[in-house]
């Protein structure tokens, strides 16, 4: 498409974008006690607030590309970050409407989720690694944001000013996109000859969907528990949180710079990167093993497996496009590979927690661990032997 045909809103647009696809969710746990409270329930009864979301990715990612085909990926925005609106705000009515409404917020973002590669590759197919930079570090940036300002806003308030204000930024983003709907991509329907072979049978997919799965199932699981295990050693509340928003933090140079790395990249060289900081999440596992103690001790572990983990993502984004050869393809490929990984995700902190309450200690969940990260190494590895997936 021509430079001309483009919305001067489109940039913007793919910015507003990336910043509500983790916030409306990731700000609830913070402040989860205090919605329980508000709910006059248990902590443990909102538990599963932070799997909906998971769960409606895995389930919502495969038919995400047909969402593409019937109405288009702009149209498709607007009438998906519609229903984030209205799911959004119906959660501070009532305890069964704060459930629907999330699994609302887990289907519209399950789509931005699939069809963001596809709308950078029909958009703007010569700049995918600037534009994945683009929308990937709006997403961390925001949630950095909201999950560090989600407990002061509650205090100064209450939870429900907390999911108006989040109301509010998707309801912005939807205005902002609206505008775009006018150049829409209508990815091209499957041919009904059989010409056509289902994504689910490509074997060079499935070594991406087990990457996609493995590095989620890491990321979420030393997002979840890290602060935990180093409270465990005798490490204050105050210091974990610290570290854990070092963990966060560091991510944001590693996305904002790969996307663009990994276009001009060749196999090769992807495949060694990505070896490396595979080996980086390695050793900071590793290093959990030997029960450490000390600020110091956490803050290099944390520093290995937030750097490894600002680089896992980034490097599955940009896959979605660079591996295949049209947004429909794109498309596909990152609905079926989303799937299956936040399938993983939704489970693998719970299990890591559940081993703990079975064994009181962290020991074999994290030799697993150790597993799981050379495979999801081998599976990158096994990525790079093709130029083209799909």
């Amino acid at each position: 498409m021509d430079e001309k045909q483009k919305s001067p809103l489109l940039v913007p647009g793919i910015v507003m974008m990336g910043m509500i696809l983790r916030i409306p969710f990731t700000s609830i746990p913070p402040v989860i006690s205090d919605v329980a409270k508000g709910l006059g329930v248990s902590v443990s009864s909102l538990g599963i607030l932070t799997t909906i979301p998971l769960l409606s990715f895995a389930i919502v990612s495969p038919f995400a590309p047909k969402f593409g085909q019937k109405w288009g990926i702009e149209k498709s925005f607007a009438i998906f970050v519609l229903l984030m609106a209205i799911g959004s705000l119906m959660r501070i009515a009532s305890m069964p409407l704060l459930f629907l409404g999330t699994v609302l917020i887990g289907v519209g973002i399950a789509t931005l989720n699939v069809l963001l590669p596809s709308a950078v590759v029909a958009n703007f197919p010569t700049k995918i690694g600037r534009y994945t930079s683009t929308y990937s570090l709006a997403m961390t940036i925001a949630t950095i944001l909201a999950s560090s300002l989600a407990v002061p806003i509650v205090k100064a308030t209450n939870w429900q000013t907390l999911i108006m204000i989040l109301s509010v930024i998707i309801v912005i983003a939807f205005v902002v996109w609206l505008p775009n709907v006018k150049h829409n991509h209508v990815l091209e329907a499957r041919p009904k000859d059989g010409a056509h072979i289902s994504i689910w049978r490509n074997k060079r997919a499935w070594y991406l969907l087990a990457y996609g799965g493995l590095q989620s199932l890491y990321y979420y699981t030393a997002m979840a528990w890290l602060p935990t295990m180093a409270q465990q050693t005798g490490l204050s509340a105050e210091a974990a949180g610290y570290l854990s928003g070092i963990f966060t933090l560091i991510t944001l140079p590693l996305t904002f710079v790969l996307p663009t790395a990994f276009t001009r990249w060749g196999n090769q060289t992807r495949r060694w990167v990505m070896v490396g900081f595979s080996a980086l999440a390695f050793i900071g596992v590793g290093m959990m093993l030997f029960n450490g103690h000390g600020f110091l001790f956490w803050l290099v572990v944390n520093l290995l497996m937030g750097f490894s983990g600002g680089a896992l993502f980034p490097y599955l984004l940009t896959m979605f496009s660079v591996k295949t050869t049209t947004p429909t393809r794109t498309a596909e490929l990152s609905g079926m590979a989303q799937s299956g990984g936040y399938l993983l995700a939704a489970f693998g902190p719970t299990l890591f927690g559940y081993g703990f309450g079975l064994w009181h200690s962290w020991t074999i969940q994290l030799i697993v661990l150790m597993v799981l990260i050379i495979l999801m190494a081998l599976a990158a590895w096994m990525v790079e032997k093709t130029d083209i997936i799909a």
